[in-house]
């Protein structure tokens, strides 16, 4: 173990593997579970530093991962950062085109890539000059047809489990994600060692994502995706037991994880969790020993949390950037609040809440103006903070746009309650601009996905000739719906929560909302395939024009 006061990453292994040798990491790979102990895992991070080192790896390079969640990703998690290296997470579901971009950016060495997503790491690497010189290695015991790589068991083969870490500067570069799902090319975040220690510290206080030696932590949100919230680097601070759901968990998978691992935190997007609720129609599905359910990426509607606190399980918004490490808020209640009746603690509990510790936040209005906390007005969320990067890997252009004085700008327009709750209202280029007013195309969706009969929405706002825009809603039924009554159901259940200007002009029923690749709703692809000003009746009632009730 190093020596020194830096705040870097190696520590935390190094307590989790010395108090608590025997607690242990589960992980579903294609060959079935697989488990070993912190103990064990100490040594396999000691033979894939010796690795890195033979093959040629040195300080400030770049090691990529194109994986899933499990065991060997994770081993690469303390093993990189911990050499001096940095660690890019390359998010498989990328188009091609977004892969070599990153790729040729980071200017990687090495990448080591799961065997199922061998075929589509060959794609984006076929012909393509941006992957010159770069080696794979394929997290298993053979090789596959699909790419030439040498096989992680043989790569690590007969490393010695001693290895002498340096001592490393806080401001060393240990980790990099690039953000998805914005115009353009993809834009680099480094995270520095200290930024991930910050992010682990805070992430572990009561305010954060609290974890202890006692819990079973299975992060669902994939690993590829800003170190899956940090809850890797978190639960081995905690000396949390690990449950990894490898390729593709279905939600029969993430069932029998928690059943039989006894997993008491998980963390994920809400089609995630959507996907579990529907499971649980048809099967049995046993969640005593769950405690927490983590929701980020969107908003989680109100019926998805009550539906957890019929189960005793607390589902926990939290609310993050990739640029932030990522977390920046928890929906935890406070301690005013406990004694408030169920309705008021919910109201709070749905939006993303309150800071967590160490980040500072502004909410400027259009004029440049702090708005007020009083629940009402809007402004773009700006944020800073240890965890938080003050610029993108080489792009002035975007750190120009995206930056000022130190304050990362968001992008999200929220409203902040007198409690100091967070309320993200939309997206900037996703909020609905209808005669001059606004309309959160956020806070639509969540009431329309109240209805039992609704398994996805979202809305978009549509050119309209007269009012600017008007919002169109895009629905997926669940299998029991009638549309024939749905749209007056929806518009019924809309009509008792907002202005009649709000609801929608339209309402489309498709099979599947398009998904970005981290699972988020992508509006940019619904108004690229679905919207133009066809899907409008002209105009909303003469008696609701926006800005009137």
């Amino acid at each position: 173990m190093p020596g020194g006061t830096d705040q870097t990453l190696r520590p935390f292994l190094w307590r989790a593997a010395n108090l608590y040798p025997d607690r242990e990491i589960v992980s579903r790979t294609h060959n079935g579970i697989e488990r070993y102990t912190y103990s064990e895992y100490d040594d396999r991070t000691a033979q894939l530093a010796n690795a890195l080192d033979k093959y040629g790896i040195e300080e400030g390079d770049r090691v990529g991962t194109f994986c899933w969640n499990h065991h060997r990703h994770f081993e690469t998690y303390f093993s990189v950062p911990s050499i001096g290296a940095q660690l890019h997470t390359i998010n498989p579901l990328l188009p091609d085109e977004h892969i070599q971009y990153i790729v040729d950016n980071a200017d990687d060495q090495l990448i080591f890539v799961d065997p199922s997503l061998a075929p589509k790491l060959a794609g984006a690497a076929a012909d393509a000059p941006e992957f010159d010189g770069v080696d794979f290695v394929v997290m298993g015991e053979t090789a596959v047809d699909a790419i030439d790589a040498t096989p992680y068991e043989e790569f690590v083969g007969e490393h010695s489990t001693e290895y002498d870490w340096p001592q490393l500067s806080e401001d060393q570069p240990a980790g990099m994600c690039y953000t998805s799902g914005t115009t353009g090319n993809p834009k680099g975040v480094e995270y520095t060692q200290q930024m991930l220690w910050s992010h682990t510290m805070t992430t572990l206080s009561p305010h954060g994502i609290p974890m202890n030696d006692d819990d079973v932590v299975m992060p669902v949100v994939p690993m590829f995706h800003v170190n899956a919230w940090g809850m890797p680097f978190t639960a081995t601070a905690a000396g949390s037991k690990h449950v990894y759901p490898g390729p593709s968990p279905n939600p029969e998978d993430l069932a029998m994880l928690i059943e039989e691992e006894g997993v008491t935190i998980t963390s994920g997007v809400p089609t995630v969790w959507l996907g579990l609720m529907d499971y649980a129609e048809d099967n049995d599905l046993d969640l005593s020993s769950l405690d927490t359910v983590i929701v980020g990426g969107s908003a989680a509607p109100e019926s998805m949390i009550r539906w957890f606190d019929d189960r005793d399980v607390e589902l926990l918004h939290a609310w993050g950037m990739t640029e932030m490490s990522p977390i920046g808020s928890a929906a935890h209640l406070k301690h005013n609040l406990e004694d408030a009746d169920y309705e008021t603690q919910l109201e709070h509990r749905s939006k993303q809440g309150i800071l967590v510790p160490g980040l500072e936040m502004r909410v400027v209005d259009e004029d440049g103006n702090e708005a007020a906390w009083d629940g009402e007005e809007f402004g773009e969320l700006w944020i800073r903070g240890p965890s938080v990067t003050t610029e993108y890997f080489k792009r002035p252009d975007a750190n120009e746009k995206d930056f000022e004085d130190g304050w990362l700008k968001t992008g999200d327009v929220v409203t902040v309650d007198e409690e100091g709750y967070i309320k993200i209202v939309d997206r900037a280029k996703d909020v609905i601009k209808s005669g001059g007013e606004w309309i959160s195309s956020v806070e639509l969706e969540n009431a329309i996905m109240a209805h039992d009969d609704v398994a996805e929405a979202a809305v978009v706002g549509v050119p309209h000739e007269k009012w600017q825009e008007r919002p169109v809603a895009f629905v997926v039924p669940t299998e029991r719906a009638d549309e024939a009554t749905l749209d007056d159901e929806i518009m019924a259940l809309l009509r008792e929560e907002y202005p009649k200007w709000w609801l929608p002009d339209a309402i489309e029923y498709i099979d599947e909302i398009p998904k970005t690749a981290t699972g988020k709703f992508s509006k940019k692809d619904i108004r690229e395939s679905y919207t133009d000003e066809s899907l409008l009746d002209g105009s909303v009632p003469e008696d609701a024009a926006p800005g009137e009730e």
